[in-house]
C-alpha cells in the first residue's frame, strides 16, 4: 500500500512537470507543488511511526499498557503518591493482616503463657496453683483481728488462733496484732489478761517476732492517755 501511495505521488509530480519536460510555474501551480510535498512528508512521517508502535507491540507480546499519566496505570502502581519510597512493599513484605511474617523467618522457642487465650493447661504437665492474698491494709487490721481474739477469750486455743492467723497476709502489719490482742485484754477480766499472755507467748516464732511484741508494748505505752478513757486502771494493769 504504501508502495502505491508513493507512485501515486511520483505520477502528480509529473503531471505538474508535464509531458514535454520542465517548463515556468505559474504562482499557482508553484503553491500546489509545495503543498503536495508538505503533505507527502507527513504521510511519510505517520507510516514510520506507525510501523514502529506496530513492532514495539509484537515485540512485547501482548496488549499495550495504559499511559503512565492514566488513572488505570496509577492503581496498580506502589511507589509513594507522595513521591517518597522506591516503590518497595512496605516491611519487607512481612505483617499486615493475615500474614505471619516475612518468608524464610525461623522463630525461636518462647515460654508459654498461662494468660495466653490458646494456653493449652494438659499439655503444659503438672500445673501448681498458689492463692495470693492481698495485704491486709491498717484499717482492715482490727475487722478481722478483734473477733479472733474474742473468740480465743471463750475456747482459749491458741493454735486455732496461729491458724486464722495465717490465712492473713499480715505483712507490715503484725506488730498490731499483739497491740491489738492486750488493749483487749485490758479491757476484759483477769481470766482474759492471762489468755492473752499465753497467746503472745505462743505467736513469737510463728506470726511475730519478739520485735513486733517490744514494737506493741511501746505503741500502748504512748498511747496510755487514750487507753485511760476506755479503762481507767490501764496504768496499773
Amino acid at each position: 500500500a504504501a508502495t502505491e501511495e508513493e507512485e501515486e505521488e511520483v505520477d502528480g509530480d509529473e503531471e505538474l512537470l508535464g509531458a514535454g519536460g520542465p517548463r515556468t510555474w505559474t504562482p499557482q501551480e508553484k503553491l500546489l507543488h509545495e503543498a503536495r510535498l508538505k503533505a507527502k512528508a507527513k504521510r511519510r512521517l505517520r507510516r514510520t511511526s506507525s510501523r514502529d508502535s506496530a513492532r514495539e507491540s509484537l515485540s512485547e507480546g501482548g496488549e499495550p499498557g495504559p499511559e503512565p499519566g492514566s488513572p488505570k496505570g496509577r492503581a496498580h502502581d506502589r511507589r509513594s503518591r507522595m513521591g517518597k519510597g522506591r516503590g518497595l512493599p512496605k516491611k519487607g513484605g512481612a505483617g499486615g493482616k493475615g500474614v505471619w511474617g516475612a518468608p524464610g523467618v525461623v522463630y525461636g522457642y518462647q515460654e508459654p503463657d498461662a494468660r495466653d487465650p490458646n494456653y493449652d493447661e494438659v499439655a503444659q504437665g503438672d500445673t501448681v496453683y498458689a492463692t495470693v492474698v492481698p495485704e491486709l491494709e491498717e484499717g482492715e487490721l482490727e475487722k478481722n483481728v478483734q473477733p479472733m481474739v474474742m473468740e480465743y477469750f471463750e475456747h482459749g486455743d491458741t493454735s486455732e488462733v496461729m491458724e486464722l492467723l495465717r490465712g492473713l497476709n499480715l505483712g507490715s502489719q503484725r506488730h498490731a496484732v499483739p497491740s491489738l490482742a492486750v488493749a483487749l485484754a485490758l479491757e476484759g477480766k483477769a481470766s482474759h489478761r492471762e489468755l492473752t499472755s499465753r497467746l503472745l507467748s505462743d505467736l513469737v516464732g510463728h506470726i511475730v517476732t519478739p520485735e513486733d511484741i517490744a514494737w506493741a508494748f511501746d505503741k500502748m505505752l504512748r498511747d496510755l492517755p487514750d487507753l485511760i478513757l476506755d479503762t481507767p486502771e490501764a496504768p496499773q494493769v
